[in-house]
Parts: structure tokens; sequence; C-alpha cells
């Protein structure tokens, strides 16, 4: 049947272009005289090479124009859509009532002409080629819970998310996860982390505040190496502390640290304490005074 009702399309349809194919393309697979037929979008567009959307206007024309139908209340196979030809299977059924009044005129039948009037399915003769009426399952009836809104989220109030305890010389863009040090380790997760004066590095803050201070202008680049180096050869058997802590030590060092071109005002414990030639009593004393204050203790 599928041959007569392309031999429609081809003879009959007003139909042009991209709405020709796709209504040839649903005529090939017609199924029986009902001209019932199935198809999916998808495979219009690959049978006609024509994209989806052109496919689907050109399947809005024919229904435009009558040359075909959309039954809704069938699906085909693959759950594809289901079309019939309703000018097509006039043609077939006037095709038909012909041939039967030629065999009633010629003695050989007594056949009845069919009736005229809506157009009634035949459901047992298409479910051979798996078309079948469409099944809408039932939604069974729930009770709602009255304390679930309808958006099926709950009523209680959301935790609030813990952020934790910020240091607060550390800025929001800082670092992101706290169980990892940052430089001194300053910021672990287990507290403020002990490590030897070997290990604490003078980080940007501490740099920035000599500057700040006037005492790299003092000492310059060379001479706050230099006082760098003597520091950590006087901590160096000192127990561990918090970098904190070694970076208040380190800025204290620095403090009452002299430029190297100020060699006169040194004393030398346990030498000639006598003022050199050229020193006043007072320059004698202050010398004395800053050698004392460089001795380690200790308790430093």
């Amino acid at each position: 049947m599928s041959s007569e009702a392309r031999e429609w399309v081809w003879e009959h349809s007003s139909s042009r272009g991209a709405a020709r194919l796709v209504l040839l393309s649903i005529a090939d697979r017609v199924a029986d005289d009902q001209c019932i037929s199935w198809a999916s979008l998808t495979s219009l567009a690959k049978r006609t090479r024509a994209s989806v959307s052109t496919v689907r206007e050109a399947i809005e024309r024919l229904l435009v124009a009558g040359e075909l139908e959309q039954l809704d209340d069938l699906v085909g196979p693959q759950r594809s859509t289901v079309y019939r030809l309703p000018l097509a299977a006039e043609a077939a059924a006037q095709a038909r009532r012909e041939q039967q009044r030629e065999k009633v005129e010629d003695g050989n039948a007594v056949v009845s002409d069919e009736p005229v009037g809506p157009v009634r399915i035949r459901l047992s003769a298409l479910r051979r080629y798996g078309i079948g009426p469409r099944e809408v399952p039932e939604s069974p009836t729930r009770v709602r819970d009255p304390a679930v809104p309808e958006t099926g989220r709950s009523r209680r109030k959301p935790a609030q998310r813990r952020i934790g305890h910020r240091h607060s010389d550390v800025p929001v863009t800082g670092i992101q996860n706290r169980s990892e040090p940052d430089l001194n380790r300053r910021y672990s997760s287990g507290g403020a982390a002990v490590i030897s004066a070997a290990e604490w590095q003078v980080d940007p803050a501490t740099h920035a505040w000599a500057r700040q201070h006037g005492h790299l202008d003092r000492l310059g680049e060379q001479g706050l190496q230099a006082a760098d180096a003597k520091w950590r050869a006087h901590r160096a058997g000192h127990t561990p502390k918090s970098a904190d802590a070694w970076a208040t030590d380190w800025c204290s060092w620095i403090a009452r640290e002299h430029a190297p071109r100020r060699p006169n005002l040194y004393a030398v414990p346990g030498k000639n304490t006598a003022a050199p030639g050229g020193m006043t009593r007072v320059e004698a004393h202050t010398a004395a005074l800053l050698a004392a204050l460089d001795e380690p203790t200790g308790t430093e």
C-alpha cells in the first residue's frame, strides 16, 4: 500500500520542496489501506537530508494544507509519531468502490459500498506494525506533608557555614587552605608552629618594617644582610619559637644594630676598654654600653 500512497503524492499532492520530500518519506511507511504511517523528526531529517527545524516547518505546512494528519492518540515503534494521509486514503477508498461497482456490473460479486462518514481506525490491523494506542500513566495521588512546602524543600533553616577563625593580619584573598603552611608556617592549622631561627625567613611585612623605620637606609642592603647573618649566628642554638616571636626578636636586633661605617663606637669586652685616641669619655661609655648590648646573654 505504500506504493499507492507514494503514487498519490507524486500525482496529486500540491506540496513543494522540503514538504514534498517529507510527505514522500512518510508515505513510504504507510502500513495498509488506511494510509497510516509513523516517523520521528530525527528519522525524517536523516532521510530528507534536511534539518530538524526544516522538517518541523514542512510538517506544519502539510497539516495546514490538509494533506497530512497527526494522530496524537496513537504511538508508533520506538515512541515515534503516527501520521495519516487523509487525501490519499480517500483516493484509495474511491478506487476500491469503483472496483466493486465494476464487479457488480459484471455479475461476479455483490458487494455493498463502504459507508460514508467519520473515519474509524482499525487498530487490530495496525498492531502488527508496532502501532498502538498511546498509554498515559496515571500519577498516583500523594498525601503532601504540611511541614514540607510544595517545592519539595524542607522548611528547616539551613545551618550556617563554618568559616573558622581567621587571623586579623591575613587578607580575605590570602591562602585558600589553612591546613597548608604559608611563609614561615605562621598560619598553620595546628596553631603557632615553632621553628628554628635558621628556618625563619624575612617575610615582606618584616622587610617593609625595616624600610619604614629607616633601618634599611641606615644600614643599607648589605648591612641589613650582615646584621641578619649575625643574628642567625647568635640564635643558632636557641630553642625553637613561633614565627611571630622570631620576627619580634629580629626587629629588636636590627633596631640596635649600627652601620658598618662606625666601627669606632664598638668596644670589645675583655680587651683594652680605654678610650681610643680622639674619643671623649662620653663616647667611650657609649661604646661600652653598645658592646654590652650586643653580647648574647642566653635569655634572648
